[in-house]
């Protein structure tokens, strides 16, 4: 192994080693785990405390959680995710196939395609 091999790794394994990474300023846009679930909701980081944060959802919902319930926002086309198709109340999995602020395409496994608001969406 050389050197820079074996520095590459060490840089790597730094990274693996770090817990992961939080968001901690004022209007970041973040994924939350809504009252502890399962999933991940979009939001805005409205305050920051010591380890609680306040997080207003997309969907208006405000919650405030420990700062461990929360992560940098990470969608982007081809991510999986879960949607409440039509606002009906069914969450039904797709793919993101288009993202414009607020707004989010939805290739749905069954076919189906929406256009919907990101506050309608959630991943695990």
């Amino acid at each position: 192994m050389t050197a820079l091999s074996k520095l590459a790794l060490a840089a790597c394994a730094l990274v693996l080693s770090l817990p992961a990474a939080s968001a901690q300023t004022v209007g970041d846009w973040v994924l939350a785990r809504h009252k502890g679930g399962n999933h991940w909701y979009p939001g805005v980081l409205e305050s920051v405390s010591g380890n609680r944060v306040t997080v207003t959802y997309d969907d208006g919902d405000r919650e405030t959680l420990s700062l461990s319930a929360v992560r940098p926002y990470n969608w982007a086309i081809g991510t999986r995710v879960e949607c409440n198709f039509r606002g009906t109340g069914e969450w039904h999995p797709g793919v993101i196939a288009s993202l414009s602020g607020e707004f989010v395409g939805i290739n749905y496994n069954d076919g189906d395609k929406e256009r919907t608001k990101t506050g309608r969406c959630r991943a695990r």
